[in-house]
């Protein structure tokens, strides 16, 4: 029998969630995603210092945000170079509130791509999923800008991507389970697991209402998660968990498919700003968790910003 990894690539279009560019190489993702945290982690690696200071040299008094945008598009550039689909690359955490902000620079990030030779169809620009994020990426979709919008709790969330025709959403499976297992102490499995629920719920709203816009789970916790999640349009998973899969040989089943979401009774919701904001206001979960993730990533790409500034220094 294939092992899990393999038998998971049937059904799931398998992403790499990594900064480490060795392991998108062992584990052959079709894709690549990254965040400020998994940026600021492989910036801290040895192997990778040199993109690191190649920005820092070819950009010599520039804004440290310039020089991270440069860092941003080396290691995007580096995973192109490896996988044969589309790097996610994360705006700045910080204008998760400024619609123009985060078109401005998605604008920024996709030049630079294209300067450096890189069909911008290549890339998705990741987006908080707050209400002004939806809608800038809602505008840099017309203009043929693909958007992953990330840091997703809630179906509100969900339906309000789907309704701006956003590329791809990355629904946070590993946050919800541990907002839920500090709330109740309960250590969720299998098809019980919140994380779980929240994907398969997105996942069959946009099948039975025909949206185009891809789900893509992500955060992951353990295999355990990933395996209830097969069949989803795709996955983005940290090398800890691919490894697993790819050392295990159980068997693995479809647990998604657009057939069975066409016959589920789900009602239609029609969002607007205030529906949007009284739904994701509504669960504690969404609204805690979509904070705590901003200020995570903000708080990591300062972090970054400090350590360039050391090396300039």
């Amino acid at each position: 029998m294939a092992n899990q990894l393999d038998q998971l690539k049937k059904f799931t279009t398998v992403v790499a969630d990594t900064g480490d560019f060795n392991s998108m190489k062992e584990y052959a993702p079709q894709d690549a995603t990254t965040n400020p945290s998994l940026i600021l982690k492989a910036s801290q690696m040895p192997e990778y210092a040199h993109l690191i200071d190649k920005a820092i040299a070819d950009n010599p008094g520039a804004e440290v945000q310039t020089v991270i945008d440069h860092i941003l598009i080396a290691f995007g550039k580096e995973i192109l170079d490896i996988v044969p689909g589309r790097v996610s690359t994360e705006t700045d955490a910080r204008l998760s509130f400024d619609k123009q902000g985060t078109i401005d620079k998605a604008h920024t990030l996709i030049d630079l791509y294209e300067k450096a030779g890189i069909d911008r169809k290549r890339v998705l620009i990741k987006i908080a999923s707050t209400w002004e994020g939806i809608k800038a990426a809602e505008e840099l979709e017309k203009e043929g800008i693909h958007c992953n919008l990330t840091l997703m709790f809630g179906l509100g969330q969900a339906i309000a991507c789907a309704e701006a025709n956003i590329t791809l959403i990355s629904p946070f499976v590993g946050r919800i389970y541990d907002w839920w297992k500090n709330k109740t102490g309960i250590d969720y499995e299998g098809e019980d697991d919140p994380g779980v629920i929240s994907v398969h719920q997105i996942y069959n709203y946009y099948k039975k209402f025909g949206y185009k816009t891809e789900v893509m789970g992500a955060s992951f916790r353990n295999v355990g998660q990933i395996i209830e999640l097969a069949g989803c349009d795709l996955l983005t998973i940290s090398p800890k968990l691919l490894e697993e899969l790819q050392s295990s040989d159980g068997e693995l089943t479809e647990k998604l498919s657009e057939a069975e979401a066409a016959d589920k009774d789900i009602e239609k919701i029609t969002i607007d700003e205030k529906t949007f904001r009284y739904m994701l206001n509504d669960e504690a979960m969404a609204i805690e968790k979509t904070s705590d993730g901003i200020r995570r990533f903000a708080a990591d790409m300062i972090t970054l910003e400090e350590l360039i500034e050391a090396k300039r220094a």
